[in-house]
């Protein structure tokens, strides 16, 4: 028997920094495109006149918030052992948690906002190898974009599978008019990246733009800015998180994806689509770098003037 559903959708709100119900659906359709959690109907749960029926919609909620409790839980948890719940998974002091879902706001659940949460989920990412050892060969990496854990704003993971172990870097999304932002940083290394996106647009299946940081494996650590795209993923395969590296030369972008479950019409003529987005800057299909004799070069230049100013 579900019950305190209104404020358990609140808290959850409150949780993801939703501002609008169709925030919160569009968080809901992240973990279950099909999801059966229906905005017209909101309204009515967060009032507290009416419930969802369908138990899909509880185990949807249950993916959201990442709980190890099935749907069922969600449904019939008295309110304590549910906000209680979510803290634990999610690092929040209960009573921040409750005070700010209690305070009135600048935005509401009944009105339209932002298309912020519409970014959660996970993304199959396809950009030009950095390393000269590869050059001209795609990598593969995934990216997951959730809320913040203080439930404000969002944060990025993105992971590469490389010959020398598995690089992962993260940090914070910043969504603009003007484009889609994210420095992530190597948790313990010195690994820096710059995402630089086209701004997100509903339904958001795809983001793209360009890539910037150092080549990981290679004699120089040359700066590097490639082209990259990232295809989100409807039913992300167990696993996907630890999935990536150097494409196969004899494999297209559109059959990788079929092995994770995206299944794309005419994939000929959307494989060169997306092979000419991804060359589209350089001569030779790799990544646009600077040659490190040509940076050495001018460097000793300006190091011998540096060096003749007096102390």
């Amino acid at each position: 028997m579900a019950q305190h559903i209104a404020q358990k959708l609140r808290l959850t709100s409150t949780l993801l920094g939703t501002v609008s119900r169709k925030d919160l659906a569009a968080a809901f359709r992240a973990v279950n495109p099909k999801t059966a959690f229906d905005v017209g109907r909101a309204d009515k749960w967060l009032q507290g006149r009416a419930q969802p029926r369908e138990l899909s919609v509880y185990d949807d909620w249950s993916k959201l918030l990442g709980l190890e409790q099935p749907g069922a839980w969600v449904a019939a948890s008295d309110l304590p052992a549910f906000t209680a719940a979510i803290c634990a998974r999610h690092g929040i002091d209960r009573a921040e948690l409750e005070r700010r879902a209690s305070a009135p706001s600048k935005g509401s659940l009944h009105e339209d906002g932002s298309l912020g949460l519409a970014l959660v989920g996970t993304y199959a990412c396809y950009s030009r190898a950095m390393s000269p050892y590869y050059r001209g060969q795609l990598i593969k990496g995934s990216m997951s974009i959730k809320a913040g854990p203080d439930g404000h704003g969002l944060i990025a993971a993105y992971r590469e599978i490389l010959p020398t172990g598995q690089l992962l870097i993260g940090g914070p999304v910043t969504p603009a008019k003007r484009g889609l932002y994210a420095h992530l940083k190597e948790p313990g290394g010195d690994a820096h990246f710059f995402f630089c996106l086209f701004p997100q647009s509903q339904p958001g299946s795809v983001l793209g733009g360009y890539l910037c940081g150092g080549a990981i494996i290679g004699p120089e650590p040359q700066p590097s800015l490639s082209r990259i795209l990232m295809i989100r993923l409807p039913d992300p395969p167990h696993g996907t998180e630890l999935w990536g590296g150097y494409l196969a030369s004899d494999r297209s972008i559109v059959a990788d994806l079929a092995a994770l479950g995206l299944i794309i019409d005419q994939p000929e003529a959307v494989n060169r689509q997306l092979a000419q987005f991804l060359a589209g800057d350089s001569s030779d299909g790799g990544a646009l770098q600077i040659p490190p004799a040509e940076f050495h070069a001018i460097l000793d230049v300006f190091d011998r003037q540096w060096l003749r100013y007096p102390a």
